[in-house]
């Protein structure tokens, strides 16, 4: 497989990548641009070891942030809501219950433990199917393009 950095990759999409290396670091497996319903689109999501769900919206600008209102519908699809955003964002934005960290292309830190909500079991049980699938459909079509 290509791990190479992509060099057109946006800068929502480094934030991204630089997410799911640091949730690796506390046992969690991620998918980008996962779509947990129709008409929903995470940046992140991340399945933890005991079946937690948690997502990440990626903010690169005042203005990505600002223009983004959809973010309140998708409380109901995790366990924990953070926002990635880079050093130079103006934290004072990000509302309070949520979780922030601080990323860049390679790594992340998490400054501010989002609040907990508790997911419905039978969501979770739907959810953890759904990221399953989505998981081996890309690696899937990773391994051969042409399917």
């Amino acid at each position: 497989m290509n791990n190479a950095f992509d060099p057109a990759a946006k800068p929502g999409q480094l934030l991204a990548r630089g997410v799911c290396r640091h949730l690796l670091t506390h046992d969690f497996v991620s998918i980008e641009e996962f779509s947990p319903e129709r008409g929903k689109r995470v940046d992140v999501a991340a399945l933890g070891p005991k079946g937690e769900i948690w997502v990440i919206e990626c903010k690169s600008s005042r203005a990505d942030f600002q223009s983004d209102g959809k973010w309140p519908g998708y409380l109901d699809w995790c366990d924990r809501y953070f926002w990635a955003v880079d050093a130079a964002f103006p934290l004072d934005l990000l509302p309070d219950g949520t979780g922030i960290m601080i990323a860049d292309a390679y790594a992340a830190e998490i400054i501010r433990m989002a609040e907990p909500r508790k997911l419905p079991s039978a969501r979770r049980s739907a959810l953890i199917r759904k990221f399953a699938r989505d998981a081996a459909r890309r690696l899937q079509w990773l391994r051969d393009p042409q399917v």
